[in-house]
């Protein structure tokens, strides 16, 4: 997730995407979300279970800034907020 000027990248987890994107939309979530305004979903993935979810979550925190955005490219070059595709 990102913020209207794309300077704050967010990575997470939950097993409910679109109630979770909701949440931040809607401020509820308290933290670097809600500080940042952090709540334009730009890239997402769905795994099998959460073990690998944890574990694809904690690989791309992992990554540099430069890897996220790369990734995000990959799947969403216009950077576009994807809540209303799900």
């Amino acid at each position: 997730m990102t913020n209207a000027k794309h300077t704050a990248l967010y990575t997470g987890v939950t097993n409910d995407l679109k109630r979770r994107v909701w949440e931040h939309k809607e401020k509820f979530v308290v933290g670097f979300t809600k500080k940042y305004h952090v709540d334009m979903l730009i890239y997402y993935e769905v795994c099998e279970d959460i073990y690998s979810a944890i574990s694809r979550e904690k690989q791309i925190k992992a990554g540099s800034r430069q890897k996220k955005i790369d990734l995000v490219n990959s799947m969403n070059c216009e950077w576009r907020d994807l809540y209303g595709e799900l």
